[in-house]
């Protein structure tokens, strides 16, 4: 699974269907003002929620008009800006993202997702120590966050510090037992660090709680195909490339904290016949057209 992108959290998602409606109108205010701001901030807020809707089945390119909307009818509700923001980061606006994601610090400045959301607006333009400060501080409003471990311990692991990022992943997995993201980069370290049966243990783990996870499988297949294990690592590897096909790019593989090591092993092992062969039956299958059955004479 891609490592550098926390995406917008599903809880805080579905909060926004059940925000608060927006306060009656006050007795010393003219009432046909205020309702006019309630209307208003109604309207926003069932825009965010539409938002939120389309973003949970990836429709972000809809979403994102919704949510620069509801943020101007809503304009004080944290949610929203953090809805705004982190659909701006999917689509990799940046600028955009990091001035909404403050505009909801400051109206919320006890929100950890708002930080973890700047962590990772800083993590993919590659200022990694920024991130770090982020996710730190993300972490002392959520302790024990497991994904804000997770993305703590990858920006560590950019920066070099191994054992800093190590640390955050067992931290990862103590909040969370099968949270296997961290059980798979603990692995990629101990593989470029050597430890070769360590990885393999890990990348084990990972598959046994998780057998639908085509990183660490393919992983695993590497590992155990380079020590000798070639009948078992060619199976392993067929399997993984028909869960997902991405995991045949190195590229996508590098992106997803791959090391040089794992990925030199890899590119050996993608070459062989019988993987090119699984790789090409899988882009066979995606591509050939649906038949539609003949009515029956």
């Amino acid at each position: 699974m891609p490592k550098h992108v926390r995406l917008i959290s599903l809880l805080m998602v579905c909060s926004l269907w059940s925000m608060p409606k927006a306060a009656n109108a006050q007795a010393l205010i003219p009432h046909t003002l205020q309702l006019d701001a309630t209307k208003l901030e109604k309207q926003g807020l069932s825009l965010a929620q539409e938002a939120a809707q389309l973003a949970q089945f990836q429709q972000v390119e809809l979403a994102l008009p919704r949510a620069r909307l509801a943020s101007q009818l809503a304009p004080g509700n944290d949610k929203v800006w953090l809805l705004l923001g982190g659909l701006q980061l999917q689509t990799k606006e940046f600028d955009g993202a990091i001035a909404s994601l403050k505009k909801a610090q400051s109206l919320n400045p006890k929100n950890g997702d708002i930080l973890f959301a700047l962590g990772s607006a800083n993590f993919q333009q590659k200022n990694y120590q920024a991130a770090v400060v982020n996710y730190q501080d993300g972490l002392k409003l959520k302790p024990n966050d497991p994904e804000g471990l997770f993305d703590l311990g990858n920006a560590y692991y950019l920066l070099g510090k191994l054992p800093d990022a190590i640390a955050q992943y067992d931290k990862a997995i103590s909040q969370d037992k099968k949270f296997w993201p961290a059980l798979n980069n603990i692995g990629l370290i101990n593989y470029e660090q050597g430890n070769i049966p360590e990885a393999i243990k890990r990348w084990q783990s990972a598959v046994t709680l998780e057998k639908q996870a085509a990183e660490p499988l393919l992983a695993l297949a590497v590992a155990l195909y380079t020590k000798g294990d070639r009948q078992q690592g060619l199976t392993l590897g067929e399997a993984a490339l028909r869960i997902d096909s991405r995991y045949a790019n190195l590229n996508f593989l590098k992106e997803n904290l791959w090391g040089d090591r794992l990925l030199s092993d890899t590119k050996k092992f993608l070459e062989l016949p019988r993987i090119q062969a699984a790789i090409q039956q899988r882009e066979n299958s995606s591509s050939a057209p649906t038949l539609r059955k003949q009515p029956t004479q």
